[in-house]
């Protein structure tokens, strides 16, 4: 499974590290992303989802049924 969040479509970045004599080789910058189950109640079901931290903190705003409809609606989410 790729390195992308599920509900957000958050994926890893490309940058360069620099040293102090400002040679720049290639790096990844990656999503902070956990697995996480959630309960989702109006389908009296649990789902498990990999998430970023800032997905986390949406839900906990927001809720996990709203988050996966906008999800849905973006097309992040295929569940």
């Amino acid at each position: 499974m790729s390195r992308v969040c599920e509900l957000t479509g958050k994926k890893a970045m490309v940058g360069n590290n620099v040293s102090h004599a400002m040679n720049k080789t290639k790096r990844k910058f990656n999503a902070n992303l956990t697995k996480k189950r959630f309960y989702i109640p109006e389908e009296d079901r649990w789902v498990t989802l990999k998430v970023s931290t800032s997905a986390i903190k949406n839900i906990n705003k927001k809720g996990i049924s709203a988050v996966m409809r906008e999800a849905r609606e973006k097309g992040f989410l295929k569940k």
